[in-house]
Order: C-alpha cells, then sequence, then structure tokens
C-alpha cells in the first residue's frame, strides 16, 4: 500500500519518497487515515516505527487545506516530553511539509525566549 492510498496529499507523498520512504508502516496506516478525518488518536509502537511521520503528515495536510482564521494565528501545537523529541518533531514538520507554504518552529525552556518570541511574531501555523 503506497502513501498516496492513506489519502495524502501530491506534495507529501512527494516529500516522504524523497526521504527514501515507499510503503507507510503499520502504525501510519491506521494513524494517517484516523488523523485525516477529524478524529483523535492515541497509540503507542516501539522506536523507529514512524509515530512522528503517523501524526504530522495528516496535520500539515489538515492545516495546508484549511486557512487560518486570523493571519498569525498558531494553528497548530505539538507538545513533548523533551527537548530532543521537540527538535525531532519540528524537524520531521519541516521535511514532510518541504513543498507546502507553512510556517512552524521549535520552543523549549532553558534557552533565551526572545528569539522564540520573535519567530512566534513572524507567524507560525
Amino acid at each position: 500500500m503506497p502513501f498516496a492510498s492513506l489519502g495524502l496529499i501530491e506534495p507529501l507523498v512527494r516529500a516522504v519518497s524523497e526521504r527514501g520512504y515507499t510503503q507507510p508502516t503499520p502504525i501510519q496506516a491506521k494513524a494517517i487515515p484516523a488523523v485525516l478525518g477529524g478524529g483523535d488518536l492515541m497509540a503507542g509502537a516501539q522506536t523507529g516505527t514512524g509515530k512522528t511521520a503517523g501524526f504530522t503528515l495528516p496535520i500539515l495536510q489538515r492545516l495546508h487545506g484549511t486557512p487560518a482564521r486570523k493571519k498569525g494565528a498558531i494553528r497548530a501545537l505539538v507538545l513533548t516530553p523533551t527537548r530532543e523529541l521537540a527538535a525531532q518533531v519540528e524537524e520531521s514538520v519541516r521535511l514532510y511539509g518541504a513543498h507546502l507554504p507553512l510556517k512552524s518552529m521549535v520552543m523549549f525552556g532553558g534557552v533565551n525566549i526572545n528569539p522564540q518570541i520573535d519567530g512566534l511574531r513572524r507567524g507560525v501555523d
């Protein structure tokens, strides 16, 4: 089953393909349609099974297909327990969203907050 069969739009399928992925993992095959359909999702799987793509790909598609209600409004927030995981999620968002006109950023504590505030002021999806 290719990624396109999960209902993903062409820019996302292209980005996934550019990363060398051809088939979704079992967690992705279940998670992506559920999130695309607007459902809530709670899932667990071992490290390396593609959980991050399982939720970032459909979030990116939903953001792309829905205009912001207000210019500069934050439309999605992903909370993670560690800054390392936050950075990993942000990297995935940037890689998978490479062909979409969306803006994202990572935020975490323990660093100067001013650049992060400036990033938010510039606008993120």
